[in-house]
């Protein structure tokens, strides 16, 4: 990311464009209507060129879902692209069937085909969804949209519940997406697809408004396809409220940076004092502002924060719990030789020819047999270890789990995730109840590294 080249672009006064409340339409039958079709947009403020994007309903990030815990979704889903695709509905404790992933929970949705979902959403919180076939071409080239799930009692206003769709692009030099290295083995076997261009709701540099004296919720997303980005809450004011959907019941200061990784949500609160400008930075490297707040003054001051309770999840019996080790393997720089995959060894030669080059305890990718079966209820804990030279954002579908302990220390905050970060030579200690019957997929969210090799599945009875 180049500050100059930030800099140059004359887009220090765009709008910023809030994502619109349930704007999705419903049909007669009570039924989201999403279309994943090709389209176009600027990513490089009016500056740039027009890029060839996949959208969903023809806007980057896809439309707002926007539901009440408890309620039933039912979204239909129309597939115009040329190739096939599916709907993942991220972080969601969903039914095993409307899981969205291709190959393993459903049929792919062929192009001109439709395919109904129809889920119970049980948690409050900050989700998302995002295309689940062939993730790694078609996540990065905009198929994915925020699915917000909202408390029973009120506790933010519309306009001070604020979505911060975050995206890293890779322009060309004339600010279009750069199509013709999709699946580069490079970015496979490196840190994945990194761009070179950050977006919030789809805008370069927007002026994001908010209200003098008013509490805002402020849900940040991370939709970028490899790109980890570290954010520093309390240089612009905020406190940490939710990691990946699941709020604390009480707001905590941020000593530093939180890591947000692709797929991962954090949920802050700020009620900013003056008004003016206030810089809204990432702090990779070093800080660089990609964004600004903009407050105005407000007419009606908000009373005291409150914040929503934790949903209430089925707690881990860490006396009882199966322990399976994960390792992550590969890469380069992994000093990885050889790997497993379909039932037979391949050496650094195979695995350069058939693109695959990582591995979960030396298998690479999907297998007839699941890495482990577990029965409803069982406690499960993944004894994680980062063998490789580049850090991974880890997803388990279905479940949400506790980070309870890294490098052998116990975590002061054995935080809900449902996708965590790890870095090289780090072991990670997780767990959860195997509670929701089915076939769930693990892989890294890093889509890249997924597609070539670190993803497998386990089943609950």
């Amino acid at each position: 990311m180049d500050r100059r080249s930030f800099l140059k672009a004359t887009l220090a006064g765009s709008a910023f464009a809030l994502a619109p409340r349930l704007s999705l339409a419903k049909s007669g039958d009570g039924v989201f209507e999403l279309e994943a079709a090709k389209g176009q947009a600027r990513l490089y403020g009016d500056q740039g060129a027009l890029s060839d994007l996949w959208l969903y309903n023809g806007q980057v990030p896809g439309p707002e879902i926007r539901v009440k815990q408890g309620e039933r979704v039912k979204v239909r889903f129309t597939n115009k692209l040329d190739e096939a695709t599916s709907v993942h509905w991220h972080g969601i404790r969903i039914d095993n069937a409307m899981d969205g992933v291709a190959g393993l929970t459903q049929p792919p949705v062929e192009p001109g085909q439709t395919f109904d979902y129809d889920f119970i959403a049980p948690d409050a919180g900050t989700f998302w969804y995002h295309a689940h076939n062939m993730s790694w071409n078609q996540v990065p080239r905009g198929l994915s949209g925020p699915l917000i799930v909202e408390e029973d009692e009120h506790f933010f206003a519309p306009e001070t519940d604020i979505i911060l769709a975050l995206n890293d692009w890779r322009l060309d030099e004339d600010g279009a997406l750069e199509t013709a290295n999709f699946g580069a083995m490079m970015d496979f076997s490196h840190a994945g697809r990194l761009g070179n261009w950050l977006t919030i709701n789809g805008q370069s540099m927007p002026d994001i408004p908010l209200q003098n004296g008013r509490w805002h919720r402020l849900r940040l997303i991370n939709t970028s396809a490899s790109r980890i980005l570290d954010i520093a809450p309390s240089r612009f004011g905020a406190k940490l409220i939710g990691l990946d959907a699941q709020c604390f019941g009480e707001a905590r200061d941020v000593d530093g940076t939180i890591q947000l990784s692709p797929a991962q949500r954090i949920d802050l609160v700020m009620r900013p004092e003056q008004t003016g400008t206030i810089p809204f930075e990432t702090m990779t490297g070093q800080p660089f502002v990609f964004a600004n707040f903009q407050v105005t003054e407000a007419s009606n001051p908000d009373a005291p924060l409150k914040i929503p309770s934790p949903n209430q999840l089925p707690e881990p019996d860490l006396k009882s719990a199966r322990t399976l080790p994960l390792v992550m393997e590969g890469g380069a720089m992994g000093g990885m030789r050889s790997l497993m995959k379909d039932g037979k060894a391949l050496d650094m030669r195979q695995m350069m020819e058939t693109g695959v080059f990582w591995a979960f305890n030396g298998v690479a990718g999907m297998e007839d047999t699941p890495m482990f079966s577990a029965k409803g209820g069982e406690t499960i804990v993944l004894e994680t270890r980062n063998d490789t030279a580049f850090a991974h954002a880890m997803h388990i579908h279905g479940h949400h789990f506790r980070v309870f302990e890294r490098n052998g220390e116990k975590l002061k905050h054995p935080d809900w995730r449902d996708t965590f970060t790890t870095v090289p030579r780090e072991t990670v200690k997780i767990a959860f109840v195997a509670d929701n019957p089915g076939k769930w997929l693990i892989h890294c969210h890093m889509l890249g590294h997924a597609a070539s090799g670190m993803m497998t599945w386990f089943e609950v009875s």
